[in-house]
Order: structure tokens, then sequence, then C-alpha cells
């Protein structure tokens, strides 16, 4: 059965772990399941930067793909980077089977704010979403509030949706030939009209 799979990279909450899963169950409309956790992924920690080098992790990720796996997607309180960006939020292999997103500078408190768990919930979805939307092959949008437009800082992340826009989910559609995902792929309602 094709799943959405999530790997706990390190510690994280589980009820954090359980609302991201049943978000991504409801924007793909498939089954979305938590793997045991696994520990923090210090191969990929430079101590430089100290900070975890995302590419790196990817790698590690593609070779725990199952053939249950439809997407696997690593998930982690670690702060994430690329050689080019003082950070990222996440990365993906841009269509492959594996993506990965980091809490770390999704929370309120990296900002010197007080916790938001709910909004904390609603960034990692959007960025799940996101990350998984380029393991289908799509690129950044220049839509601002399609789930696909870049975030290079946590104020985009709130501007933008956790839904695919008509441009993009048509893409997933034509890239997948109408096999792959059918019609996995949650359309969002629009608002009643006045």
């Amino acid at each position: 059965m094709r799943r959405i799979q999530l790997l706990p990279l390190g510690s994280l909450a589980p009820e954090l772990l359980s609302e991201l899963a049943s978000g991504l169950a409801g924007e793909f409309l498939m089954t979305c399941e938590i793997l045991t956790p696994v520990g923090e992924p210090s191969f990929a920690f430079n101590v430089t930067r100290r900070q975890y080098c995302s590419t790196e992790v990817l790698v590690a990720l593609a070779q725990r793909k199952t053939p249950d796996t439809w997407r696997l997607l690593g998930v982690t309180a670690l702060d994430l980077y690329i050689p080019i960006f003082t950070f990222v939020f996440g990365e993906a292999q841009l269509g492959g089977k594996c993506a990965l997103i980091s809490a770390f500078r999704l929370r309120d408190e990296f900002y010197g704010l007080p916790p938001n768990l709910p909004l904390l919930r609603e960034r990692m979805l959007k960025e799940a979403v996101h990350e998984l939307g380029h393991t289908l092959g799509l690129r950044h949008c220049e839509d601002y509030q399609c789930v696909m437009a870049p975030s290079h800082g946590v104020e985009l992340v709130d501007l933008k949706s956790s839904h695919f826009c008509a441009g993009c989910r048509a893409a997933v559609h034509a890239r997948a030939g109408g096999k792959a995902l059918g019609n996995a792929l949650r359309v969002p309602q629009s608002p009643p009209s006045l």
C-alpha cells in the first residue's frame, strides 16, 4: 500500500508528529505512518557551523526506503543548512522519494517569542507539503499563497497556505500521468461567496 512515512530524527514531541501525520494524510489523501525514531544524524554535524548538513541526511534517508515507501520524510528539531545558505527549513530530492524538514527555526522561541504550538504545527505542515512537492518534481512557485512558494524566512512560511495552487496541482497530475497519484491531492475549498 502506498504511504507517506515520517522518520523522526532525534527527539520530537509525539503530538507534533501525530499532528503532522494527520495533516499530511489530509493533504495527500493517503496513509501517513510514523516510523520508530532514530538518533540524531551525528555524521552530518558541522562543528564550525554548529548545524547539520541536510544534504548528507538526505543521502542516508534514501538508503532507508522500503517497498511500502511512497515518500519518506525525515523530521527533526535540529538546525539544518546547505553550504550556500545560512539555514534551511528543509530539503528534498527533486523528483526523488526522500525529503527532510526541521522544526528548529519554525519555532517562535528561536526568534525570542513565547512558544506558539498551533503556529509551529501549521508551519511544519506547510514545509512538509512543500518538500514533498519537490519530490513530485515541483519547483518553486510564483504564487505567494501556494505551498510551493519559496520561504527564505519564517514570515514567508506564514504567508503561504498548506495547499498546492491549481497550476502546481495540475503539474503533479500531468507528471504522474494520472496513474501514480490519481486524485490523491486535496483540492482546497473556496470560501463561500457573499
